[in-house]
């Protein structure tokens, strides 16, 4: 299995080096005034980048779509398909291409495991690994074959990409119960709470999905692995997302994750290597409650709430110009000085070199720019 060998991810946490971002904020703020929540952002981002000038470049922004067994089950007969809701991406007839175009983002929308074909186009990644999942509630919803597959596939996407920033989202029908599924199996957050979209969800259609997925959850009972929950439960959108999370952590890239697929995907990618949580930063597209709590397991919130209810992926596109500022903020404002030094001696840890008194500081910066 493809989890026997999991990438070396390194962990973000270098005290060092974060004292030193916070000393060059703090120097800052005398002259131009606080920046508030940017500059904590600003702090992860130079420890993802293990950099005092982090500097993001060619956002890139995966939107993964498959298709669930499960949707049978649970989704409305006035439900927009998955097929339809990725035409209307496709045709710029919703807002989140628009924004990404806008906001200077690559979009790439992953045929995972559609149901049905999907024509080549510009800006269409075809991996299918199956024509949608079987329905989770009556069986296995992918072989570990097709998670592993499916793994792969996400870890090759990413390391092909450019650039140093990667959004994930995941679209299709049942895709936010499968991935409801797939949590609370490996965190324990309760069901009900992870499905209950808020005070405004119809008591009936919450009592009915929650038959359906307990017993999903009751066919499956005894699994407890993290890859076999994924195979469990589905769906190909949210294994590919494992894998691509995987690699751009290796690769040391800032991750910005929206929705719930993707929040199950950074969940399992967790299981498999640590620190990659340490390189994720979440936005959202959407108010659901379920969401919320998952949030809340992570310990954070959401970089931007505006009260959407749009398609995962959409919060990814109006978060990133702050994300983009509060790196600019370390590497763009001049300054006559700079923080305390930092040893190069390796991406993990190292010693910081002391000044001598009445030397510049910026002698003993020997980080080059990026």
């Amino acid at each position: 299995m493809l989890t026997d060998q999991p990438p070396l991810i390194a962990p973000t946490a270098r005290p060092s080096l974060e004292q030193a971002l916070q000393l060059k904020l703090a120097r800052r703020a005398g002259i131009a005034g606080s920046m508030g929540e940017l500059e904590p952002l600003a702090v992860r981002i130079g420890l993802i980048q293990n950099h005092l000038r982090p500097r993001l470049r060619q956002p890139q922004l995966l939107l993964f779509a498959g298709d669930h067994g499960l949707a049978v089950d649970v989704s409305t007969p006035q439900a927009r398909g998955t097929a339809a809701t990725v035409d209307d991406i496709l045709e710029n007839r919703v807002p989140l291409p628009l924004f990404a175009h806008r906001q200077g983002l690559t979009l790439h929308l992953v045929d995972s495991g559609l149901a049905t074909p999907l024509p080549p186009r510009p800006g269409v990644l075809a991996r299918k690994i199956a024509h949608g999942t079987r329905n989770c509630r009556v069986a296995q919803a992918m072989t570990l074959d097709q998670v592993s597959a499916a793994i792969r596939a996400g870890m090759e996407i990413a390391d092909a990409l450019p650039g140093n920033a990667l959004g994930c989202a995941g679209l299709g029908v049942g895709s936010l119960q499968a991935a409801a599924l797939v949590i609370s199996r490996l965190t324990g957050l309760p069901l009900r709470e992870l499905i209950n979209a808020g005070p405004d969800m119809d008591g009936l259609e919450l009592e009915h999905a929650m038959v359906v997925l307990q017993a999903a959850q009751t066919r499956h009972g005894n699994v407890e692995d993290p890859v076999e929950v994924l195979a469990a439960f589905g769906g190909f959108e949210t294994a590919m997302m494992v894998g691509a999370l995987l690699k751009a952590a290796e690769k040391r890239h800032l991750l910005l994750i929206d929705g719930m697929a993707a929040c199950a995907a950074l969940i399992i990618a967790s299981h498999i290597a640590g620190p990659v949580a340490d390189y994720a930063v979440f936005c959202r597209s959407t108010e659901h409650h379920g969401l919320d709590a998952v949030l809340a397991g992570f310990q954070s919130t959401a970089l931007l709430a505006l009260g959407m209810h749009s398609i995962d992926g959409t919060g990814i596109t109006l978060s990133w110009p702050l994300v983009d500022a509060a790196a600019a903020l370390l590497s763009d404002v001049v300054d006559n000085v700079e923080p305390l030094p930092v040893s190069t001696t390796g991406t993990s840890g190292g010693i910081d070199t002391p000044v001598p008194a009445g030397v510049p500081q910026r002698e003993f910066i020997t980080l080059p720019d990026r």
